[in-house]
């Protein structure tokens, strides 16, 4: 009798010790975290001259955009050519039909991963919402189903996706072309934040991977794709118990191909495993991901534990510290580097366009050449559009205007654009040339040799702007004579 009275004892006094120490646990996690580094490492104290300059120079970007690049898009239909050029030029580009709001539009930071890896937690962190009215909600069931962005605004308020849309000032309208059913699933939070000043965060649903996309109800992976082409990083989330790989996270590292600089890796609530058990964990995740990642260099992966309690007693504190104070300068990198990459972005758009109109020019001359009184004229273009090395088309415009191989556009994509764009809707480059508004070809030629690389180092003194010799580099060349204007 006295053994099972002392048993008791020993499994009561169990249960006591264990509940205290769960009690601590709790206590610890209870704690809020120190935010005042997230607000110093990301600089977000920047006086109002700053946003002024910035401001005053996306207005000249405008400009530059809409007098010399714009006209030149619309001539020649490069917007038509897009839809069957994905192979020739992956990542974003401009013209889905807002290209003001793609200009100025802040920086994109996208959130991608399984369920419940804390990527709405990270969110809420980030910007300090922790019982406010408006934090994103949190689980540990798959909780985020809708693509959320939130951005900066005068006051608080939510907007539907249907409304986003609608609302030409944005960048969202494009969205429209994924139907109904996605916009529902769509939800936009503005806010008055300091740091949604100058970025703006997408949380989207987690991956699940014994759900089949169509059970969705719209085509998730399209919208995914759209906004990682847009995303200026990209931020793929994991937990310590999150990470297998199944089809549908092999799809999302397929459709993240060619943006492996924007990617960051993070293993989040690192703070939950002993240290001999998180460096097992960080080595699983990297054997699972390396097949996926098919790069020289693999991206950042960042490990702490991103909410805004208190790190779990007995962990590695200052490591977890010192991996968040990284993350936020890389962060801050691509706010302070906004600017600078939406330029060089414009002037990358720009050289594309150029060579779409030499491209169209010389189908066109090709075309009239080939012509005569009694050719049939359906059967000339099919020859020219099946067999463009046949007549030199692609070979002569890289021998006499000196742009790269490498920014070529594909053949077939032309056989696509010509299909619904009759080669007759076109003029010359030569005709592109009006006595009071000059020609085309001199306008855009102008915008990538001088006045973008000029606007670039207005905004950076510290560098010299890229002269005519750096062209060599980015397929525009030395400015060619121009052989298209009339005398």
């Amino acid at each position: 009798m006295k053994g099972i009275v002392s048993f008791c004892c020993f499994v009561s006094l169990l249960v006591l010790t264990s509940a205290e120490e769960e009690e601590d646990v709790i206590a610890s996690t209870n704690i809020l975290r120190d935010r005042s580094h997230i607000d110093k490492t990301l600089r977000l104290a920047f006086d109002d001259n700053a946003a002024e300059s910035y401001n005053a120079a996306l207005q000249k970007l405008r400009k530059i955009y809409h007098s010399a690049i714009k006209p030149m898009e619309q001539a020649y239909k490069y917007n038509e050519l897009r839809a069957h050029e994905i192979s020739a030029y992956p990542g974003r580009t401009l013209g889905d039909g807002n290209t003001d709001g793609e200009i100025t539009s802040k920086p994109m930071v996208l959130f991608l991963g399984p369920w419940s890896v804390g990527k709405s937690s990270m969110i809420n962190y980030l910007l300090g919402l922790k019982d406010s009215p408006y934090q994103l909600y949190t689980g540990a069931e798959p909780t985020t189903s809708e693509f959320t962005v939130i951005m900066h605004g005068e006051k608080t308020r939510s907007i539907e996706g249907i409304v986003m849309a609608a609302d030409s000032s944005r960048s969202f309208s494009p969205l429209e072309k994924f139907g109904q059913s996605f916009l529902e699933k769509l939800l936009g939070i503005e806010m008055p934040h300091k740091l949604l000043e100058r970025v703006t965060f997408v949380d989207t649903p987690g991956i699940i991977e014994n759900r089949k996309q169509q059970e969705r109800g719209y085509p998730f992976n399209d919208v995914c794709q759209w906004f990682i082409d847009r995303a200026d990083l990209i931020f793929v989330t994991f937990d310590p118990t999150k990470l297998d790989v199944g089809l549908e996270l092999e799809m999302l590292f397929r459709q993240l191909k060619g943006r492996e600089s924007q990617i960051r890796i993070i293993l989040n609530k690192a703070d939950n495993l002993a240290t001999q058990d998180l460096m097992r964990v960080y080595g699983a995740l990297f054997w699972s991901l390396a097949p996926l990642i098919n790069v020289t260099e693999p991206p950042r992966v960042y490990v702490s534990s991103f909410w805004p309690y208190e790190y779990a007693p007995d962990t590695s504190r200052d490591l977890f510290k010192r991996e968040e104070i990284s993350l936020l300068e890389d962060l801050n990198q691509v706010i302070e580097n906004r600017l600078e990459n939406k330029i060089a972005f414009i002037r990358q758009h720009a050289i594309r366009v150029r060579i779409h109109a030499l491209l169209v020019d010389r189908y066109v001359q090709t075309f009239k050449d080939k012509m005569s009184y009694f050719s049939d004229p359906d059967l000339v273009f099919k020859e020219i559009v099946d067999d463009p090395d046949k007549f030199f088309i692609f070979k002569s415009i890289l021998a006499k205007t000196n742009v790269s191989k490498f920014d070529l556009p594909n053949r077939e994509a032309y056989q696509d654009f010509f299909g619904v764009n009759p080669i007759n809707t076109f003029k010359s480059l030569s005709a592109q040339c009006s006595y009071t508004g000059g020609c085309l070809l001199d306008k855009i030629e102008k915008a990538i040799t001088s006045e973008l690389p000029g606007l670039l180092g207005s905004i950076n003194p510290s560098k010299p702007p890229p002269g005519l010799s750096s062209c060599e580099t980015t397929g525009c060349g030395e400015k060619p004579k121009n052989r298209y204007r009339k005398n």
